[in-house]
C-alpha cells in the first residue's frame, strides 16, 4: 500500500513536489487516486480494518477523504483477504504480518533510495535532472525486484527443505522441530502456532557485541563510523552464515544470531572472536552463548535463552565467550572446547547467573 506525505498537496515552486509526483507514480504504479473509504470498497475490506492494517505497516494516518491510496493497494488487501479465506493466516495475524512486513521492507527501502539518491548525486552542485532520476526509477525498479524476489525464494526453499527434512524424521525431541504444546502435540496448539508465523524449539543463542563501541564512536565522523559498522555488519553475517547460524538482527553495535545446535554456535562465537582480532579497524568482541527453548515469530526470537545470552555479553570480557549452564551441557563431552565454570554474577533479571568461560580446546591437549 502507498504512503501519505506532510504537506501533499501543496504546490512546491521548487519542483520538488513535481519530481516526486513523478517518482511515486512510477513506484507505485499509478497516482494517488483513492480515498480509504474507495479501497474499503472495492476491496471489500472495511475501513477500519484498512486502517488497522495500514498503521501495521507503519504509515501514519490519513483523513478518510484524503485521496492517498492507489488500485496497488486495492490489490494488497484483495490478497490478504484471499490468505485469510485459504486458511493460512487469520485477521489477527494479518495485521502481525503486515506488521513485520512493514519492519523489515521500510529499513530495506530507506537504503536503497538512499543509494539512488546518492548516485544521481555524484556531481555536487548540479542540478538534479527529473527525468533522470524518473527514468531510473523506471529502469531499476523491476532489477531491484527481481533480486528481492529472488532471495525471498531461496531463504524459502532453505526453511521449506529444514521443516521438510524435520517431518520425514519424524524429529520431535530437543532442538529439533517444533515442541509439543498440550495433548494435541505439534498437530494441536504447536501446528497452531506455527501458523501463526511463530514455534517454540530449542535453539542456542548468541549475542555477540564491540567492546568500548561508545567510547570509539566519538572520534569517529559519519563516513569512519558507516565503515566501521559495514565491516563489523559483514564480517558477523560471513561467520554466522559460514557455521550454518542465522543472523536475527543487528543493532548498532550487537549482533543476535540463532543456531540449531550448541556445537554450531560456539564455533561461529570462537571464530568471530579470532577474526576480530584480526582486523585493525574493529575493537574486540564478546558473546554470550545460552541454549534452551525459544520463540520464533515473524523473523525474531524470544525466550529466557535470548535474555541470558545478551546478559553474558555484558559481562564477558573482551575477546572472551561466556555461556550459560544449559549451553555447556549440550558441550559436555565435546573435544572441540574446554569449559570453566565462573563464580555466580547477579544481572537484570538474575540473580546469580552461572557464567561458562568457553575458549577452543588446546592443540593435543
Amino acid at each position: 500500500m502507498s504512503t501519505a506525505e506532510p504537506g501533499e498537496g501543496v504546490p512546491d515552486a521548487s519542483g520538488a513536489g513535481e519530481l516526486r509526483q513523478a517518482v511515486e507514480e512510477v513506484l507505485l504504479g499509478g497516482g494517488r487516486l483513492r480515498t480509504r473509504r474507495d479501497i474499503a470498497e472495492r476491496s471489500g475490506v472495511g475501513a477500519e480494518r484498512t486502517a488497522q492494517i495500514w498503521r501495521a505497516l507503519g504509515f501514519p494516518m490519513v483523513d478518510d477523504d484524503a485521496r492517498v491510496f492507489t488500485d496497488a493497494d486495492v490489490d494488497a488487501l484483495r490478497a490478504g483477504e484471499r490468505l485469510i479465506e485459504a486458511g493460512l493466516i487469520t485477521a489477527e495475524s494479518e495485521t502481525m504480518m503486515a506488521r513485520a512486513l512493514g519492519h523489515h521492507l521500510s529499513r530495506l527501502a530507506e537504503w536503497q533510495v538512499h543509494t539512488l539518491w546518492a548516485w544521481v548525486n555524484r556531481n555536487p552542485g548540479g542540478p538534479v535532472d527529473k527525468a533522470e532520476l524518473a527514468g531510473h526509477a523506471a529502469a531499476l525498479l523491476p532489477e531491484m525486484e527481481l533480486l528481492q524476489r529472488h532471495v525471498w525464494r531461496r531463504h524459502l526453499a532453505a526453511y521449506a527443505g529444514q521443516v521438510l527434512a524435520e517431518a520425514e524424521e519424524g524429529a520431535s525431541g530437543p532442538g529439533k522441530g517444533p515442541r509439543e504444546h498440550g495433548p494435541g502435540g505439534a498437530a494441536g496448539a504447536g501446528a497452531e502456532l506455527l501458523q501463526e508465523g511463530a514455534g517454540v524449539r530449542d535453539r542456542a543463542v548468541g549475542f555477540t557485541d564491540m567492546v568500548g563501541y561508545t567510547r570509539m564512536t566519538r572520534g569517529l565522523d559519519s563516513t569512519e563510523l558507516a565503515r566501521v559498522l559495514d565491516r563489523f555488519e559483514s564480517l558477523t553475517g560471513d561467520v554466522v552464515a559460514e557455521g550454518r547460524g542465522r543472523v536475527v538482527k543487528t543493532i548498532g553495535d550487537e549482533v543476535l544470531f540463532v543456531c540449531e545446535t550448541a556445537s554450531a554456535a560456539a564455533g561461529i562465537a570462537l571464530e568471530l572472536a579470532a577474526r576480530v582480532h584480526a582486523e585493525q579497524e574493529l575493537p574486540r568482541v564478546r558473546t554470550g552463548l545460552a541454549h534452551g527453548a525459544v520463540l520464533s515469530r515473524f523473523g525474531d526470537v524470544y525466550g529466557a535463552p535470548v535474555n541470558i545470552a545478551a546478559r553474558l555479553t555484558a559481562v564477558a570480557r573482551p575477546g572472551t565467550v561466556l555461556v550459560d549452564t544449559a549451553f555447556a551441557g549440550e558441550l559436555a563431552g565435546a573435544a572441540a572446547y574446554q569449559l570453566k565454570v565462573l563464580r555466580p554474577v547477579s544481572v537484570r533479571g538474575y540473580s546469580r547467573l552461572r557464567p561458562v568461560l568457553l575458549r577452543p580446546a588446546r592443540p593435543g591437549g
